[in-house]
């Protein structure tokens, strides 16, 4: 065991405490698989990352993301966490962007200001529902068939499941029944906001997981879900989602959609905790 820096990053927020926190182990080079798995498994935080040097020429760091059960190729809020934590430190980007190079590829991420924005991936998965999913997913959700306005795979790492609401008090009235949908890996939900500054809530599950639970702020499902809503015009190309509200959190997630039509999904960090940590 060794002294690696260490951050927890909130994300999506600009007050602490009130966005998504991920962990981020800035020295991980020489840790092996289950020294990963184990200490993302010890942080119970939805995803730790590690940094370590890339192998992609035109990134700046490589980053592997666990949850407390698997890793992931790909995650949203741990994508910008660890990005500001490596700016933090002291990284030095070799370009304008910072390329994060990591199983789903080279992600590249832009600063404005105190905003981080990754570039959405291209998702894995897309079209409608299948009928027996979707069933499953109203029932457990002890929606009707008419409070769905539509569906979609979501998938860019993540095998996500999402559901247009009639509008927002259905998401966040939405009591999901994990017995029902259990065979549900990742759900999302969104619904259109009747007034405030965001356009959207949003709300994503993780109902196949070992102890289902909720989410806070989710990068990759709000990537997903902006590709999904803009391309097909049932969302502006710019605007600005809430998630979090339920569990008592303000995440805020900006949207932006570039002239060559590449989705940006953006966000506040803030480093809660900054230290070091045996490993």
């Amino acid at each position: 065991m060794k002294q690696r820096r260490f951050q927890q990053v909130d994300v999506f927020s600009t007050t602490p405490y009130m966005g998504n926190p991920v962990a981020v182990v800035l020295d991980a080079e020489g840790l092996s698989d289950h020294q990963m798995a184990q200490f993302a498994n010890w942080t119970n935080l939805s995803e730790t990352t590690f940094v370590l040097p890339p192998i992609h020429p035109e990134a700046d760091y490589r980053v592997r993301i666990f949850t407390p059960s698997q890793e992931l190729p790909f995650a949203g809020h741990p994508t910008l966490g660890t990005c500001h934590a490596w700016l933090q430190a002291g990284g030095k980007p070799k370009a304008t962007s910072i390329y994060q190079d990591c199983a789903a590829g080279l992600i590249e991420i832009r600063q404005e200001g105190d905003i981080l924005s990754f570039a959405a991936p291209v998702r894995r998965k897309t079209g409608p529902l299948d009928r027996q999913h979707l069933d499953q997913i109203i029932s457990g959700l002890n929606l009707t068939p008419e409070d769905v306005l539509d569906h979609q795979w979501c998938d860019n790492g993540p095998p996500w499941q999402a559901l247009l609401l009639r509008d927002a008090a259905l998401v966040l009235n939405a009591r999901p029944d994990p017995a029902i949908i259990k065979d549900v890996e990742f759900l999302g939900l969104v619904g259109p906001a009747a007034q405030g500054p965001h356009a959207f809530e949003i709300r994503a599950f993780f109902p196949g997981q070992a102890r289902f639970s909720e989410d806070p702020v989710t990068g990759s499902l709000n990537a997903a879900v902006a590709q999904w809503l803009v391309g097909q015009g049932l969302a502006p190309p710019r605007y600005e989602a809430r998630q979090g509200t339920v569990l008592g959190r303000d995440g805020r997630i900006f949207v932006t959609t570039d002239p060559s039509q590449q989705i940006w999904i953006g966000g506040a960090c803030i480093a809660c905790i900054v230290g070091q940590v045996m490993l």
